[in-house]
C-alpha cells in the first residue's frame, strides 16, 4: 500500500469535509472518545473549522480515498472555550496554533502517518509565525467500564514529539457517548510544545 500525505486548503479542504466527517465518526467511536457521531453536528463543526483563516487539513490518501486526516488552525480562530484557559494563564494565543483531530483508520496505523501529520502541521504552524502548538485530549477515568484492558495511551508518542501536558490547563467539550441517551461534558487536557 502506498500512502500519500499532503496538505489541503481552500476549495480542496472544503471538498474533503464529508470524508473528514466520516473519518471522525468512525475513529472517535472507539476508546477513549466513544463518540456517537452525529452527521448534523459534524457538518456545522467542520464548516466552522474550514471557515477559519489559514485552516489546513493534512490528508492521508490511499489512492483517491482519504483514510486519515489531521487539522490545524491558529488558536485565535478557535471557540472561546478553547482559547479561555490560555488567556487565563497569560499565554499569548496570537502565536499559538491549535491542532484539532488526528484520525486514521486502523488498517493504516503503525506506518508513520502520525509522525507525518505532526511534521506537516508543525511546518505549517512555523510558516504562520507561530512559536507554539497545542492540542487537547479527552481525560477518562482509569476505571471507566469501556476502557480496553490492552489500551496504550498516546502519551509516550506525544512526549517524544516534544509535547507535554500542562498541569491544570483544561477545557471541556460535550458529546454523546455510545449507549448514552444524552450529551455529557468531558474534561480535555491540553498538551503544548513551544519552539
Amino acid at each position: 500500500m502506498t500512502l500519500l500525505v499532503r496538505a489541503l486548503t481552500g476549495n480542496e479542504l472544503a471538498g474533503a469535509l464529508d470524508d473528514l466527517a466520516a473519518l471522525r465518526i468512525a475513529v472517535f467511536a472507539d476508546w477513549p472518545y466513544l463518540y456517537d457521531g452525529d452527521a448534523s453536528y459534524e457538518a456545522g463543526y467542520l464548516r466552522e473549522f474550514a471557515a477559519a483563516p489559514d485552516a489546513v487539513l493534512i490528508g492521508a490518501f490511499d489512492g483517491a480515498r482519504l483514510v486519515g486526516a489531521a487539522t490545524a488552525a491558529p488558536m485565535v480562530h478557535q471557540k472561546a472555550e478553547f482559547r479561555a484557559p490560555f488567556a487565563a494563564r497569560g499565554i499569548d494565543g496570537a502565536r499559538l496554533v491549535y491542532f484539532g483531530e488526528s484520525v486514521l483508520l486502523p488498517d493504516y496505523r503503525g506506518k508513520g502517518v502520525g509522525h507525518a501529520f505532526f511534521d506537516a502541521r508543525e511546518a505549517q504552524a512555523r510558516a504562520w509565525g507561530a512559536n507554539a502548538a497545542c492540542f487537547a485530549a479527552v481525560v477518562r477515568p482509569d476505571d471507566h467500564p469501556a476502557r480496553p484492558v490492552d489500551h496504550v495511551p498516546h502519551d509516550a508518542f506525544w512526549t517524544r514529539r516534544g509535547y507535554a501536558k500542562v498541569p491544570g490547563l483544561l477545557t471541556e467539550l460535550g458529546w454523546k457517548d455510545h449507549g448514552m441517551g444524552h450529551e455529557t461534558v468531558k474534561p480535555m487536557q491540553y498538551w503544548l510544545r513551544q519552539w
